[in-house]
């Protein structure tokens, strides 16, 4: 399964020659974006039993260092079980992927952009 989000990083770039005002808006957007990723990864992780069990708690989401707007969401390495990202999310040589790395943006990604033309529309309408 394969996602374009062209259109997402080309609104990103224009973001980024954007009034602040635009810029303080899309942070609260993409805030709320990769919350639900970030919600709806942990949910399918908590599937898991066995050794991955407290997966499902390694799932965070943090903004991007640099210029633009944009978040980070995963696993992280720091946390319990968070090292097994790459084994559940890709799997190996000998194990098939268990989860889909993808699955929360794809079910986010509707809601995002909605989410990002309203408040483009409501700071021109302010502006």
């Amino acid at each position: 399964m394969s996602i374009d989000v062209s259109e997402v990083r080309r609104l990103a770039t224009d973001l980024g020659k954007a009034p602040r005002a635009v810029v303080s808006e899309a942070e609260k957007v993409l805030e709320k974006g990769a919350l639900n990723v970030k919600r709806r990864m942990a949910e399918d992780a908590k599937q898991l039993t066995g050794s991955a069990r407290h997966f499902h708690g390694s799932i965070s989401y943090d903004p991007t260092p640099g210029a633009g707007v944009g978040y980070e969401v995963g696993p992280d390495k720091e946390r319990m079980q968070g090292a097994l990202g790459n084994l559940l999310y890709f799997g190996s040589r000998k194990n098939a992927p268990v989860l889909d790395v993808e699955a929360g943006l794809a079910d986010e990604e509707p809601r995002l952009v909605t989410a990002m033309e309203q408040m483009l529309e409501k700071v021109m309408r302010g502006a």
